[in-house]
């Protein structure tokens, strides 16, 4: 696939730099139900070993979650590790990955936040809107927000994910008895459709087996 906007920014700017790119396009996020006949979801994960990146998408057909495509990206880390700024350090290398796919995917999925972050523009939301193309992010920690009531134990459990007054994702039992992960809206989704989607993604382990996949290929050695 290729990208289908240009790139708005650079990505090595100074960390309030990127927090104004962050809040400028958070505007750009829409919210949306996602298309109907999903057939194919791209898992993205970065590893990052001395200074180098090494992205991985991992692109699974629905129902069976086959892998049909992958892809690698290696290049330099441009940006220091800061929470809430994981875009500008590992977006350079997830980017040519995704030029590399033989087909565009329906739905990226990343291993972080979208909308539940401090600018409402998490790494999900950056992709999704940069492709403008429907994302969802899937974390397994919570960067911003509380869990708003008791989550049930039984697979399939949810509550909302609260950040000052405002939901912003969606606490998301994949597995019975097991901890949760935090769904969020990226691009062009809804939050009930993105953890939907991740349910149907995540028929045995808590992490849906598209970003799952995409770790495992992000440690792979060259």
């Amino acid at each position: 696939m290729q990208d289908s906007r240009p790139h708005p920014h650079d990505w090595n700017v100074s960390t309030n730099e990127a927090k104004r790119i962050q809040r400028r396009l958070a505007s750009e996020v829409t919210e949306r139900a996602l298309p109907d006949g999903v057939e194919t979801v791209a898992g993205i994960d970065v590893s990052v070993r001395d200074d180098t990146a090494q992205a991985a998408v991992s692109v699974l057909r629905l129902p069976e979650l086959d892998v049909v495509d992958e892809a690698i990206h290696r290049c330099e880390v441009p940006f220091p590790y800061v929470p809430g700024l994981l875009s500008f350090r590992e977006m350079p290398a997830v980017l040519p990955a995704l030029e590399r796919l033989h087909s565009t995917p329906d739905v990226f999925v990343t291993d972080s936040h979208g909308a539940a972050h401090p600018r409402r523009f998490g790494l999900a939301c950056h992709l999704g809107v940069l492709l403008d193309a429907p994302a969802i992010g899937v974390a397994k920690s919570i960067l911003v927000g509380a869990p708003q009531g008791e989550l049930g134990p039984e697979k399939g459990s949810r509550v909302p994910l609260v950040d000052d007054g405002e939901t912003v994702g969606t606490v998301l039992r994949t597995r019975t008895d097991v901890n949760p992960v935090y769904v969020s809206v990226g691009h062009r989704c809804t939050l009930d459709g993105a953890a939907d989607l991740m349910l149907d993604c995540s028929p045995r382990y808590k992490i849906p087996e598209p970003t799952r996949q995409a770790h495992k290929l992000s440690r792979a050695e060259g």
